[in-house]
């Protein structure tokens, strides 16, 4: 054989691993790079058409050398120092977990050393619409505002309209899968990856362990077929397939070891009822992200009003929906995955408001007063910790 062809692992692990057993085995032959994201056979043979020089990974080398050098340098001597400063007690350190610990330690004393306060707001009734004032810590001025403006007049000062537009979002790599997998399914960062692992080895699901959200450059053609497959599983039959972009989620410059996480030319609506549930929604995750990131943009009006009665200040916001865009791919996911994220509280953004105009008059207003606690910082879901580390 002229040429050894590497094939191990495409990532750091893989490039560090293969040079150390091509240095021992004292081989000078040159070496072509086989890089594969995929077990499909048409990726394979794709990846044999295109064998990469060695050399051209050698950052990859350098940078799980420079990672392996960091965790004996300091993870093990660190070890052994703290572990014998306290008496002999194993105590570990590393690069990841002793940060990871800190910041657990430093969430549970904010939450422990956490002294709740209460405060008051003032609401007043304009013809459906709840409006508040800025809080209070006095009930008993609280309580004043309120009386001055029970069944009093009140009047819109103010009324400001702006159009806003939220972008689809990437693909996803394996933090963000993990993340969304554990709001919306309740599965840990462990069982995610098992998951996503098992498809990958289906050929249902690209390689999971990458950091990359976008395609590379040339997989256009592979992203629409599989995109025309997803929207046949997210859409029912009498709806026509939306405008799709894909240009937006291709970025060979955003690509590091491995491409974002999509499924598979496999994939199809016949494949989700012959794996087991646990992957099926995982699948179906992976599935709904391509159709979001490749979606329109999702556009709605925000509307704020100031409102005065009696000489006290009170504002009510909302949004109207303009063009859900994305969002409805990620609705129908929702909804198939049976999860949803509730929105609550008197005088959110998320309310519908009526058709108003500044100098509109309000007459017999009803007014109330509602008490609240500061609250402590939640404690870290696996969600948060993931989006903390990130």
């Amino acid at each position: 054989m002229e040429t050894v062809i590497c094939a191990t692992d495409a990532g750091r692990e893989g490039e560090l691993i293969f040079r150390l057993v091509y240095r021992l085995a004292g081989c000078k032959k040159p070496v072509k790079r086989l890089w594969v994201s995929s077990l499909e056979e048409s990726a394979v043979k794709k990846g044999f058409d295109n064998l990469e020089p060695g050399s051209s990974y050698d950052s990859l080398y350098h940078s799980a050398l420079c990672r392996q050098e960091a965790d004996w340098l300091v993870g093990i001597n660190a070890t052994r120092l703290f572990t014998v400063l306290y008496g002999g007690r194993l105590l570990r350190a590393g690069r990841v977990q002793t940060p990871v610990l800190a910041m657990l330690a430093k969430r549970e004393e904010e939450i422990t050393g956490f002294k709740k306060e209460k405060y008051f707001t003032v609401h007043i009734n304009c013809n459906g619409m709840d409006a508040i004032t800025e809080k209070t810590s006095s009930m008993e001025e609280a309580e004043k505002i309120a009386d001055s403006c029970q069944d009093g007049k009140a009047v819109i000062t103010s009324v400001t309209s702006e159009e806003k537009t939220v972008m689809p979002p990437e693909l996803y790599d394996l933090t963000s899968l993990q993340r969304d997998a554990n709001r919306y399914l309740g599965f840990t960062a462990k069982q995610t990856l098992e998951y996503a692992q098992s498809l990958y080895e289906k050929k249902l699901l690209t390689y999971p362990r990458t950091d990359s959200r976008y395609l590379s450059c040339g997989m256009e053609e592979t992203a629409l077929c599989i995109l025309h497959e997803v929207l046949k599983l997210l859409l029912t039959e009498e709806k026509e397939e939306p405008g799709m972009d894909t240009s937006r989620i291709i970025n060979s410059r955003k690509v590091t070891d491995h491409h974002a996480i999509i499924p598979t030319k496999l994939f199809n609506k016949g494949y989700m009822d012959k794996i087991p549930a646990t992957e099926q929604k995982i699948l179906y995750l992976v599935a709904a992200r391509l159709a979001c990131a490749a979606g329109e943009k999702y556009i709605y009006r925000s509307l704020k009003a100031g409102i005065s009665c009696n000489g006290h200040v009170f504002t009510v916001s909302g949004k109207t929906v303009v063009h859900n865009g994305w969002k409805d791919f990620q609705d129908i996911c929702k909804r198939f995955l049976n999860s949803g994220e509730n929105d609550s509280g008197r005088g959110t953004e998320e309310g519908n408001l009526p058709d108003i105009s500044e100098g509109q008059v309000f007459e017999n207003v009803q007014a109330d007063v509602s008490g609240h606690y500061t609250k402590p910082p939640l404690h870290y879901t696996e969600d948060t910790l993931l989006f903390a580390m990130e």
